[in-house]
């Protein structure tokens, strides 16, 4: 007779103590890479290399060519943490992740903090907001324990049309104004409600990594675009 892998339990049909524990160790670890993401964040921008490289890369064609890295990286990272149940290996894919979230961010932050009057006003304001909403929209799903899976489809064909967008603005040199990031901050809030569900409805009481990892995901998204918002009021 062949083993069979053990049947997956996920969380929602657990305990309300072990789904408090298992909700403590995600949000623990989402914090966490928030304070890794700073530390690697003031790291690269102690080096002018990275710097000028990273401002090198927002010109033209070399910002698509620098987000499909990014893409390739992070879905490589995701991929590795939901594939594995190996501990370290978890832990050195959400390493990854915040460590291209905190490159990708370089230029933004860098701008934000050394060219802007207002720039370290800015970026405490984006950060507040920024968790504010994520501990909203968290607290929203947590409390009413309702099910946001439904969204997957709407937030699927959303993220391909941010993408076109963006290309599209890249290649035909138009500037995608403010309007589309307040789009894509209720993108990454939709983002946020299903990622939330799925703590109940898609991992099991052991993937607290790549549950935090996901989450981790939306709030950087939503942090990238609300601090362009405060950023195209400067």
């Amino acid at each position: 007779m062949e083993n069979q892998l053990p049947e997956k339990i996920v969380v929602g049909t657990l305990s309300e103590v072990e789904r408090a524990a298992f909700y403590r160790k995600t949000y623990a670890h989402v914090a966490g890479g928030v304070l890794v993401f700073i530390l690697f964040e003031f790291l690269l921008l102690q080096s002018d290399t990275i710097v000028e490289f990273m401002l090198s890369m927002t010109e033209g064609y070399k910002w698509l060519l620098m987000l499909g890295g990014f893409m390739l990286a992070t879905n490589y990272a995701e991929g590795m943490a939901l594939r594995t149940s190996d501990r370290n290996m978890q832990y050195l894919a959400y390493a990854i992740y915040i460590f291209f979230e905190a490159l990708i961010f370089v230029p933004m932050i860098y701008i934000a903090a050394f060219y802007m009057e207002s720039g370290p006003e800015i970026l405490n304001q984006a950060a507040i907001v920024t968790l504010a909403l994520f501990t909203g929209l968290s607290a929203v799903v947590l409390l009413t324990k309702k099910d946001f899976s439904f969204l997957k489809t709407g937030l699927t064909i959303g993220f391909f049309i941010a993408i076109g967008l963006i290309i599209a603005g890249t290649i035909f040199g138009f500037n995608l104004g403010l309007w589309f990031s307040v789009a894509m901050c209720l993108l990454a809030g939709g983002s946020i409600l299903y990622q939330t569900s799925n703590l109940v409805n898609k991992y099991s009481v052991d993937e607290y990594i790549p549950a935090s990892l996901g989450l981790f995901a939306s709030l950087m998204l939503l942090f990238w675009y609300i601090l362009r918002i405060f950023m195209s009021r400067d």
